[in-house]
Protein backbone atom coordinates (compact mmCIF):
# COMPACT_ATOMS: atom_id res chain seq x y z
CA UNK A 1 0.00 0.00 0.00
CA UNK A 2 1.07 3.58 -0.59
CA UNK A 3 3.10 5.14 2.21
CA UNK A 4 1.46 8.29 3.61
CA UNK A 5 3.11 10.71 6.04
CA UNK A 6 0.02 10.73 8.28
CA UNK A 7 -1.26 7.94 10.51
CA UNK A 8 -4.62 6.20 9.92
CA UNK A 9 -7.63 8.07 11.22
CA UNK A 10 -6.14 11.55 10.79
CA UNK A 11 -7.79 14.95 10.47
CA UNK A 12 -6.38 18.35 9.55
CA UNK A 13 -7.44 21.89 8.71
CA UNK A 14 -7.50 23.62 5.35
CA UNK A 15 -5.65 26.80 6.26
CA UNK A 16 -7.37 29.95 7.48
CA UNK A 17 -8.76 30.79 10.92
CA UNK A 18 -10.44 33.79 12.55
CA UNK A 19 -8.55 36.19 14.79
CA UNK A 20 -5.19 37.88 14.72
CA UNK A 21 -3.07 35.95 17.26
CA UNK A 22 -0.85 33.38 15.52
CA UNK A 23 0.26 31.76 18.78
CA UNK A 24 -3.29 31.16 19.97
CA UNK A 25 -4.37 29.81 16.58
CA UNK A 26 -1.40 27.45 16.43
CA UNK A 27 -2.08 26.14 19.94
CA UNK A 28 -5.66 25.34 18.93
CA UNK A 29 -4.43 23.52 15.83
CA UNK A 30 -1.86 21.51 17.78
CA UNK A 31 -4.45 20.61 20.41
CA UNK A 32 -7.30 19.65 18.09
CA UNK A 33 -5.33 18.22 15.13
CA UNK A 34 -2.31 16.46 16.65
CA UNK A 35 -2.02 13.93 13.83
CA UNK A 36 -1.50 16.51 11.07
CA UNK A 37 -1.27 20.07 12.42
CA UNK A 38 -0.66 22.97 10.08
CA UNK A 39 0.44 26.60 10.04
CA UNK A 40 -2.71 28.73 10.49
CA UNK A 41 -3.43 31.65 8.20
CA UNK A 42 -5.09 34.71 9.76
CA UNK A 43 -6.48 36.98 7.01
CA UNK A 44 -8.20 39.18 9.63
CA UNK A 45 -4.79 40.79 10.15
CA UNK A 46 -5.39 42.64 6.89
CA UNK A 47 -3.53 43.04 3.58
CA UNK A 48 -0.65 40.64 3.24
CA UNK A 49 -2.31 38.01 5.43
CA UNK A 50 -4.78 36.98 2.71
CA UNK A 51 -4.09 33.99 0.45
CA UNK A 52 -2.78 35.88 -2.56
CA UNK A 53 -0.91 38.56 -0.62
CA UNK A 54 0.70 36.07 1.73
CA UNK A 55 2.03 33.97 -1.14
CA UNK A 56 3.04 37.02 -3.17
CA UNK A 57 5.39 37.85 -0.30
CA UNK A 58 7.28 34.64 -1.13
CA UNK A 59 7.92 35.59 -4.76
CA UNK A 60 11.53 36.20 -5.73
CA UNK A 61 12.21 39.51 -7.52
CA UNK A 62 8.49 40.09 -8.19
CA UNK A 63 7.28 42.61 -5.59
CA UNK A 64 3.61 43.58 -5.30
CA UNK A 65 1.54 46.42 -3.94
CA UNK A 66 -2.15 46.73 -3.15
CA UNK A 67 -4.50 48.69 -5.42
CA UNK A 68 -8.26 49.18 -4.90
CA UNK A 69 -8.75 46.40 -7.46
CA UNK A 70 -6.40 44.02 -5.63
CA UNK A 71 -2.75 42.96 -5.76
CA UNK A 72 -0.55 44.30 -8.57
CA UNK A 73 3.08 43.81 -9.48
CA UNK A 74 5.44 46.69 -8.61
CA UNK A 75 8.85 47.90 -9.72
CA UNK A 76 10.27 47.59 -6.21
CA UNK A 77 9.23 46.19 -2.83
CA UNK A 78 6.97 48.57 -0.98
CA UNK A 79 4.96 48.67 2.22
CA UNK A 80 2.55 45.94 1.14
CA UNK A 81 5.23 43.43 0.15
CA UNK A 82 7.08 44.09 3.39
CA UNK A 83 3.87 43.65 5.38
CA UNK A 84 3.31 40.23 3.79
CA UNK A 85 6.81 39.15 4.68
CA UNK A 86 6.54 40.51 8.22
CA UNK A 87 3.35 38.52 8.86
CA UNK A 88 4.98 35.31 7.67
CA UNK A 89 8.22 35.95 9.57
CA UNK A 90 6.24 36.41 12.78
CA UNK A 91 4.27 33.24 12.11
CA UNK A 92 7.46 31.24 11.61
CA UNK A 93 8.98 32.62 14.82
CA UNK A 94 5.82 31.57 16.68
CA UNK A 95 5.95 28.18 14.97
CA UNK A 96 9.46 27.53 16.20
CA UNK A 97 8.60 28.69 19.71
CA UNK A 98 5.34 26.75 20.09
CA UNK A 99 5.94 23.65 17.93
CA UNK A 100 9.71 23.40 17.38
CA UNK A 101 9.82 19.88 18.78
CA UNK A 102 7.03 18.49 16.58
CA UNK A 103 8.18 15.19 15.10
CA UNK A 104 5.29 14.15 12.86
CA UNK A 105 3.85 15.50 9.61
CA UNK A 106 3.24 19.25 9.54
CA UNK A 107 1.37 21.08 6.77
CA UNK A 108 1.96 24.52 5.32
CA UNK A 109 -0.18 26.22 2.67
CA UNK A 110 0.59 28.53 -0.26
CA UNK A 111 -1.44 29.78 -3.19
CA UNK A 112 -0.87 27.75 -6.34
CA UNK A 113 0.49 29.35 -9.52
CA UNK A 114 -2.78 29.44 -11.47
CA UNK A 115 -4.94 30.92 -8.73
CA UNK A 116 -2.15 33.42 -8.09
CA UNK A 117 -1.91 34.34 -11.78
CA UNK A 118 -5.66 34.90 -11.84
CA UNK A 119 -5.45 37.09 -8.72
CA UNK A 120 -2.49 39.42 -9.31
CA UNK A 121 -2.54 42.18 -11.92
CA UNK A 122 0.30 43.22 -14.18
CA UNK A 123 1.62 46.76 -13.86
CA UNK A 124 -0.80 48.03 -16.53
CA UNK A 125 -3.82 46.41 -14.89
CA UNK A 126 -4.57 43.16 -16.75
CA UNK A 127 -4.42 39.94 -14.79
CA UNK A 128 -1.12 38.08 -15.02
CA UNK A 129 -3.08 35.11 -16.38
CA UNK A 130 -3.57 37.00 -19.65
CA UNK A 131 0.16 37.01 -20.47
CA UNK A 132 1.84 33.59 -20.98
CA UNK A 133 5.27 35.13 -20.42
CA UNK A 134 4.15 36.67 -17.15
CA UNK A 135 2.73 33.31 -16.03
CA UNK A 136 6.06 31.60 -16.77
CA UNK A 137 7.95 34.24 -14.80
CA UNK A 138 5.46 34.01 -11.95
CA UNK A 139 5.70 30.22 -11.79
CA UNK A 140 9.51 30.31 -11.77
CA UNK A 141 9.53 32.95 -9.04
CA UNK A 142 6.95 31.05 -7.02
CA UNK A 143 8.84 27.76 -7.35
CA UNK A 144 12.00 29.40 -6.00
CA UNK A 145 10.14 31.21 -3.23
CA UNK A 146 8.17 28.17 -2.11
CA UNK A 147 11.32 26.04 -2.02
CA UNK A 148 12.94 28.64 0.25
CA UNK A 149 9.81 28.73 2.43
CA UNK A 150 9.77 24.94 2.82
CA UNK A 151 13.46 25.03 3.74
CA UNK A 152 12.76 27.76 6.31
CA UNK A 153 9.97 25.76 7.93
CA UNK A 154 12.17 22.65 7.93
CA UNK A 155 14.88 24.54 9.83
CA UNK A 156 12.34 25.48 12.51
CA UNK A 157 10.81 21.98 12.67
CA UNK A 158 13.85 19.77 12.08
CA UNK A 159 12.12 16.55 13.17
CA UNK A 160 8.90 17.10 11.15
CA UNK A 161 7.86 15.80 7.74
CA UNK A 162 6.74 18.84 5.74
CA UNK A 163 3.48 18.57 3.82
CA UNK A 164 2.98 21.35 1.27
CA UNK A 165 -0.57 22.28 0.29
CA UNK A 166 -0.96 24.31 -2.89
CA UNK A 167 -4.31 26.12 -2.88
CA UNK A 168 -5.83 26.15 -6.37
CA UNK A 169 -9.51 27.13 -5.99
CA UNK A 170 -9.23 29.16 -9.21
CA UNK A 171 -7.84 26.36 -11.39
CA UNK A 172 -11.20 25.04 -12.73
CA UNK A 173 -12.12 28.58 -13.89
CA UNK A 174 -8.68 28.97 -15.49
CA UNK A 175 -9.20 25.74 -17.45
CA UNK A 176 -12.77 26.65 -18.41
CA UNK A 177 -11.92 30.18 -19.58
CA UNK A 178 -14.31 31.83 -17.13
CA UNK A 179 -11.85 34.09 -15.28
CA UNK A 180 -13.02 37.69 -15.84
CA UNK A 181 -10.70 40.34 -17.24
CA UNK A 182 -9.71 43.23 -15.00
CA UNK A 183 -12.59 45.27 -16.42
CA UNK A 184 -15.05 42.46 -15.82
CA UNK A 185 -16.56 42.87 -19.29
CA UNK A 186 -15.06 39.75 -20.85
CA UNK A 187 -13.28 36.50 -19.96
CA UNK A 188 -9.67 35.45 -20.29
CA UNK A 189 -8.80 32.62 -22.66
CA UNK A 190 -8.86 29.09 -21.31
CA UNK A 191 -5.49 27.53 -20.46
CA UNK A 192 -4.80 24.15 -22.04
CA UNK A 193 -4.49 21.28 -19.58
CA UNK A 194 -0.91 20.25 -20.54
CA UNK A 195 0.26 23.82 -19.92
CA UNK A 196 -1.57 24.00 -16.60
CA UNK A 197 -0.16 20.65 -15.53
CA UNK A 198 3.43 21.50 -16.42
CA UNK A 199 3.29 24.86 -14.61
CA UNK A 200 1.92 23.27 -11.46
CA UNK A 201 4.48 20.47 -11.66
CA UNK A 202 7.29 23.01 -11.75
CA UNK A 203 6.27 24.40 -8.37
CA UNK A 204 5.61 20.99 -6.82
CA UNK A 205 8.96 19.55 -7.87
CA UNK A 206 10.93 22.56 -6.67
CA UNK A 207 9.46 22.39 -3.17
CA UNK A 208 10.77 18.93 -2.22
CA UNK A 209 7.92 18.37 0.25
CA UNK A 210 4.95 16.00 0.31
CA UNK A 211 2.55 17.72 -2.14
CA UNK A 212 -1.19 18.20 -1.61
CA UNK A 213 -3.35 20.33 -3.92
CA UNK A 214 -6.50 21.88 -2.45
CA UNK A 215 -9.39 22.83 -4.73
CA UNK A 216 -12.71 23.62 -3.06
CA UNK A 217 -14.46 24.52 -6.35
CA UNK A 218 -16.54 22.38 -8.69
CA UNK A 219 -14.96 20.47 -11.59
CA UNK A 220 -11.76 19.50 -9.79
CA UNK A 221 -9.26 18.28 -12.46
CA UNK A 222 -8.15 15.14 -10.61
CA UNK A 223 -6.15 13.68 -13.48
CA UNK A 224 -4.30 16.92 -14.11
CA UNK A 225 -3.40 17.30 -10.42
CA UNK A 226 -2.08 13.75 -10.23
CA UNK A 227 -0.14 14.29 -13.45
CA UNK A 228 1.44 17.39 -11.95
CA UNK A 229 2.72 15.35 -9.02
CA UNK A 230 0.08 15.82 -6.31
CA UNK A 231 0.22 12.87 -3.91
CA UNK A 232 -3.01 13.97 -2.23
CA UNK A 233 -5.98 16.04 -3.36
CA UNK A 234 -8.08 18.15 -0.98
CA UNK A 235 -11.72 18.85 -1.87
CA UNK A 236 -15.01 19.97 -0.39
CA UNK A 237 -17.01 16.74 -0.17
CA UNK A 238 -20.18 18.58 -1.17
CA UNK A 239 -18.48 19.47 -4.46
CA UNK A 240 -17.88 15.85 -5.48
CA UNK A 241 -20.76 14.94 -7.83
CA UNK A 242 -21.39 11.45 -9.15
CA UNK A 243 -20.11 12.50 -12.57
CA UNK A 244 -16.64 12.68 -10.96
CA UNK A 245 -16.80 9.06 -9.77
CA UNK A 246 -14.46 7.74 -12.47
CA UNK A 247 -11.84 10.43 -11.85
CA UNK A 248 -12.05 10.03 -8.06
CA UNK A 249 -11.91 6.27 -8.39
CA UNK A 250 -8.80 6.48 -10.56
CA UNK A 251 -7.15 8.71 -7.96
CA UNK A 252 -7.98 6.29 -5.14
CA UNK A 253 -6.80 3.32 -7.20
CA UNK A 254 -3.50 5.11 -7.86
CA UNK A 255 -2.98 5.53 -4.11
CA UNK A 256 -3.60 9.29 -4.09
CA UNK A 257 -4.56 10.58 -0.65
CA UNK A 258 -7.91 12.32 -0.32
CA UNK A 259 -8.48 15.20 2.05
CA UNK A 260 -12.27 15.29 2.27
CA UNK A 261 -14.02 18.40 3.58
CA UNK A 262 -16.81 16.79 5.58
CA UNK A 263 -17.53 19.43 8.24
CA UNK A 264 -19.06 22.89 7.55
CA UNK A 265 -16.39 25.61 7.56
CA UNK A 266 -18.62 28.38 8.94
CA UNK A 267 -20.88 28.40 12.00
CA UNK A 268 -23.59 25.78 11.66
CA UNK A 269 -25.46 23.23 13.72
CA UNK A 270 -23.13 20.27 13.43
CA UNK A 271 -24.80 17.01 12.40
CA UNK A 272 -24.20 13.91 14.50
CA UNK A 273 -20.90 12.11 14.29
CA UNK A 274 -22.52 9.30 12.31
CA UNK A 275 -24.19 11.76 9.92
CA UNK A 276 -20.83 13.48 9.35
CA UNK A 277 -19.14 10.20 8.51
CA UNK A 278 -21.88 8.78 6.27
CA UNK A 279 -21.11 10.82 3.09
CA UNK A 280 -17.48 9.69 3.27
CA UNK A 281 -18.47 6.06 3.70
CA UNK A 282 -21.08 6.36 0.96
CA UNK A 283 -18.49 7.68 -1.50
CA UNK A 284 -16.08 4.87 -0.66
CA UNK A 285 -18.74 2.16 -0.97
CA UNK A 286 -20.08 3.64 -4.20
CA UNK A 287 -16.66 3.43 -5.77
CA UNK A 288 -16.18 -0.15 -4.59
CA UNK A 289 -12.94 0.15 -2.63
CA UNK A 290 -12.07 -1.97 0.43
CA UNK A 291 -13.27 -0.35 3.63
CA UNK A 292 -9.93 -1.13 5.27
CA UNK A 293 -8.19 1.41 3.02
CA UNK A 294 -10.46 4.32 3.90
CA UNK A 295 -8.97 5.29 7.25
CA UNK A 296 -5.45 5.18 5.83
CA UNK A 297 -6.02 7.01 2.57
CA UNK A 298 -8.58 9.63 3.66
CA UNK A 299 -7.90 12.67 5.86
CA UNK A 300 -10.96 14.51 7.22
CA UNK A 301 -11.02 18.32 7.04
CA UNK A 302 -13.46 21.22 7.24
CA UNK A 303 -15.09 22.02 3.90
CA UNK A 304 -12.74 24.97 3.35
CA UNK A 305 -10.86 27.63 5.28
CA UNK A 306 -12.46 28.82 8.52
CA UNK A 307 -11.67 32.54 8.54
CA UNK A 308 -15.40 33.32 8.57
CA UNK A 309 -16.18 31.12 11.57
CA UNK A 310 -16.39 32.09 15.23
CA UNK A 311 -13.53 30.95 17.50
CA UNK A 312 -15.91 28.75 19.48
CA UNK A 313 -17.17 27.03 16.35
CA UNK A 314 -13.62 26.47 15.09
CA UNK A 315 -12.84 24.29 18.11
CA UNK A 316 -16.11 22.37 17.72
CA UNK A 317 -15.57 21.81 14.00
CA UNK A 318 -11.96 20.66 14.39
CA UNK A 319 -12.98 18.30 17.17
CA UNK A 320 -15.67 16.88 14.90
CA UNK A 321 -13.12 16.39 12.12
CA UNK A 322 -10.84 14.50 14.50
CA UNK A 323 -13.67 12.36 15.89
CA UNK A 324 -14.97 11.58 12.40
CA UNK A 325 -11.55 10.49 11.18
CA UNK A 326 -11.14 8.23 14.20
CA UNK A 327 -14.60 6.72 13.74
CA UNK A 328 -14.00 6.01 10.05
CA UNK A 329 -10.75 4.25 10.81
CA UNK A 330 -12.21 2.19 13.65
CA UNK A 331 -15.27 1.23 11.60
CA UNK A 332 -13.09 0.04 8.73
CA UNK A 333 -10.56 -1.79 10.86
Amino acid sequence: MTDYPWQPGTATGVGSYPGEDPAEALRIVLGELPGLPHLPELPARGPGADLAGRTAGLLIDMPVHLEPSGWRFSDRPGRDTLRSRDHLARDLDVLEEVAGGHDGPFKIQVCGPWTLAASIELRHGDRALKDPGAVRDLAASLAEGVAAHVAGVRRRLPAATIVLQLDEPGLPAVLAGTVPTASGFSRLRAIEEPVAEETLRRVIEAAEAYPVVHCCARDVPYGLLRGAGAKAISVDLRMVPRRDDDAVGEAIDAGTGLFLGAVPATDAALPSLRATAEPVQDLWRRLGFPAAHLGRQVVITPACGMAGASPRYVRQALERCRETAGMLYEAAD
